[in-house]
């Protein structure tokens, strides 16, 4: 594969999404949580995962603005120097397939492409592109 991808493939509810590989440092169960105040819908509160509190983000609500549910794993990211966890429903394994292009039509800001997968195309985040939301301060604490 030329333009090969490794990722992993996490779910929220019936989607999947992949996470570039490089980013992740860990994979953990979420736990305690202390909220914060915050206006953005994403931000969950902040978490004390390997030794120090992190900001923890459902990624449904980040991607779509939309996250009733919550998760119960978190996957550890360093992103540009910061820590921070994004919380999801499942972890499910690291793989890796050939970046394609969006589908014609497609518009979504925080996607590098897809790949294809038995199952259908997942979406690989683009960590850049969600990296200024990632970065506000309502986000970030």
């Amino acid at each position: 594969m030329s333009n090969a991808a490794d990722f992993l493939l996490v779910r929220l509810g019936l989607r999947r999404v992949g996470i570039p590989i490089l980013a992740v440092i860990a994979v953990e169960s979420v736990g305690e949580i202390f909220p914060v105040p915050t206006s953005d819908v994403s931000c969950r509160g902040v978490t004390m995962m390997r030794g120090r509190l992190m900001p923890l983000v459902r990624l449904g609500g980040l991607i779509d603005n939309t996250s009733p549910e919550t998760g119960g794993t978190a996957v550890v990211l360093q992103i540009g120097g910061r820590h921070l966890c994004l919380e999801v429903d499942e972890a499910e394994a690291i793989v890796r397939g050939e970046l394609l292009p969006l589908p014609p039509g497609e518009s979504l800001p925080w996607a590098a492409g897809v790949v294809r997968r038995a199952e259908g195309l997942v979406l690989l985040l683009d960590l850049e592109a969600l990296s200024g939301r990632l970065s506000a301060p309502e986000v970030l604490l």
